[in-house]
């Protein structure tokens, strides 16, 4: 008897279900890489599932997974803001008593922040999840042309998407015009992640193996992120200077010393984003007309 063949969808999830499975645990124990790529797996579940399963059964377990990707992120950030300071201390330049004050700050809460996402990933049963979120998948409709496996519908409702996620990257990049401002520019980053995901799923049902744009995408995410997590260091050490226990002038001199050094990064950064700008619009362009063509092309047939 020949097995049924997975529909498109069900591959995709499954494919996606499978990445998050298989760090998850390590990333649960605390493991900083797995915690990451943790992450960035439910960033992509949660991309893929509005498209691949429909109705309530995609809100119900996009929720779910949202409940982890924010249980993860906060963890995530300290453990970059560790990151961060060893290249500071290896870097020798900054004061090693305010590298050392930091850091057992970021520790102690990094180890509270752990203990919560524990909790959170021990109330989901991922089992059930990815059951739920396959079978889901098979059920969703899905009209693949004769003798192929590409399904024309799902790919235009994932470029249309892509075309939306580019208008709000535009939208973020006007916002935040050429000044800097950390809050604005962060939205700029969030909106450029979002956009990168939506267009690596269309490119997965499309088949195609284009990648530029994506990895531009990935450029500017990149420099966004490093920028956004200076800011977290900076604020974390101006929260060390507030403090009433064990800070002396001296060290509150050292910390002082330690924002001036990440300001300057910051905006080193930011002229480099600065250069990147036209590219993260020239790529809004192409993804915001891509359904038109799409729509040209038909009216034309």
């Amino acid at each position: 008897m020949l097995m049924e063949r997975s529909s498109p969808s069900e591959l995709l999830i499954r494919q996606r279900l499978a990445a998050l499975t298989r760090v998850l645990p390590a990333a649960q124990r605390g493991d900083v890489r797995s915690l990451h790529h943790a992450r960035v797996a439910t960033r992509r579940l949660r991309e893929a599932l509005p498209l691949l399963v429909s109705g309530t059964r995609a809100r119900k377990l996009e929720r779910v997974v949202r409940r982890l990707t924010r249980a993860l992120g906060p963890v995530r950030e300290l453990d970059v803001a560790l990151i961060n300071l060893d290249e500071l201390e290896r870097d020798g330049e900054m004061p090693k008593a305010a590298l050392s004050r930091l850091r057992e700050t970021v520790e102690e809460e990094r180890r509270r922040l752990h203990a919560e996402m524990r909790r959170t990933v021990e109330d989901i049963d991922l089992d059930k999840l990815t059951k739920r979120a396959v079978s889901a998948a098979r059920k969703t409709p899905s009209v693949p042309p004769r003798g192929r496996v590409r399904d024309p519908q799902r790919l235009a409702a994932a470029r249309l998407r892509a075309a939306r996620r580019a208008t709000a990257v535009r939208a973020a990049i006007e916002n935040a015009a050429g000044i800097y401002l950390p809050d604005r520019l962060h939205e700029v980053r969030i909106a450029v992640k979002k956009l990168r995901y939506a267009m690596e799923l269309a490119r997965e049902l499309s088949g195609s193996r284009a990648v530029a744009a994506i990895q531009s995408l990935k450029e500017g995410q990149d420099l966004l992120g490093r920028m956004h997590d200076l800011e977290i260091l900076i604020a974390r050490t101006r929260a060390v200077q507030g403090s009433p226990v064990g800070t002396n002038l001296r060290l509150s001199g050292d910390l002082d010393r330690l924002v001036r050094r990440l300001e300057t990064e910051c905006r080193q950064l930011h002229g480099h984003y600065m250069a990147l700008r036209h590219k993260l619009l020239a790529i809004c362009d192409r993804v915001e007309a891509g359904p038109r063509r799409a729509d040209t092309a038909v009216s034309a047939a």
